[in-house]
C-alpha cells in the first residue's frame, strides 16, 4: 500500500503544478479577447484565428485542470444524500464513483479521443473557416485532460482506500487556506500597518 501512496502523491504532485499554471491560459484568453475586441471596433479588422485561439486556450484550461480540480474536492457531488451519511459511507460512494463512473468514461474518452486527435495529426487538418488554425492542438487536450483526471481518479481512489484501512487521515477534509482576496486583504492591512507606524 505505501506504494501506491507513493504514486498517489506524485499524481497530486503532478495536477497541483499543472493547475498552479494552467490559470494563465484563462488570463491570456481574456486578453486575446480584449484586443481582439478593440481591433475590431477599432480598425474594422478581425480574424478567425483571433476567436479559434482564445476557444483552444479556454478548452486547454477547462480539460487539463479537470484532474487539479478533482485533487482539490471542487467537483460537483450529490451533497444532498451523502452529507447523510457517516464518513465511511461517503467515502464508500466515492469508491463506488471512481471505479464505476469516472474510471469508465475516462477510459472511453481515451479509446476514442486518442486516435481522433492523430488522425487530425496526420492529416493536418484545419479549421474550416477563414484564417482558421490548425486543429490538432486542441484535439490533443481530450486525451491529455482525460488521462490526468483518470490518474487523479486513480489517486483519490487510493488515498479512500488507505482511509478505510487507517493508513491516512481523512482524504476529503479540507485545509483551511486562505483566498486569495483574504491574502491580499491581510497584505494591504499589514503595509498600511507599516505605513502608520512610520
Amino acid at each position: 500500500m505505501q506504494a501506491l501512496l507513493k504514486f498517489s502523491k506524485g499524481v497530486d504532485w503532478l495536477n497541483a503544478q499543472i493547475g498552479k499554471y494552467v490559470i494563465w491560459l484563462i488570463l491570456a484568453s481574456t486578453v486575446i479577447s480584449g484586443v481582439n475586441a478593440a481591433v475590431r471596433k477599432g480598425f474594422n479588422y478581425s480574424s478567425n484565428a483571433f476567436l479559434e485561439v482564445q476557444w483552444y486556450l479556454f478548452a486547454a484550461a477547462f480539460l487539463l485542470a479537470a484532474g487539479y480540480t478533482l485533487l482539490n474536492g471542487e467537483h460537483v457531488k450529490i451533497d444532498v444524500i451523502s452529507s447523510r451519511l457517516s464518513k465511511r459511507g461517503q467515502i464508500w460512494i466515492d469508491i463506488i464513483g471512481f471505479t464505476l463512473f469516472l474510471t469508465p468514461v475516462c477510459l472511453a474518452i481515451l479509446w476514442y479521443g486518442t486516435p481522433f486527435f492523430l488522425q487530425g495529426l496526420r492529416s493536418g487538418e484545419m479549421s474550416s473557416n477563414a484564417g482558421g488554425l490548425i486543429r490538432w492542438p486542441v484535439y490533443i487536450m481530450m486525451p491529455l485532460g482525460f488521462g490526468l483526471l483518470m490518474l487523479q481518479g486513480f489517486s483519490e481512489l487510493i488515498k479512500r482506500v488507505a482511509f478505510l484501512k487507517g493508513l491516512i487521515d481523512d482524504p476529503t477534509a479540507k485545509k483551511i487556506e486562505k483566498t486569495a482576496e483574504e491574502e491580499l486583504a491581510e497584505s494591504i492591512r499589514r503595509l498600511a500597518e507599516r505605513e502608520g507606524k512610520a
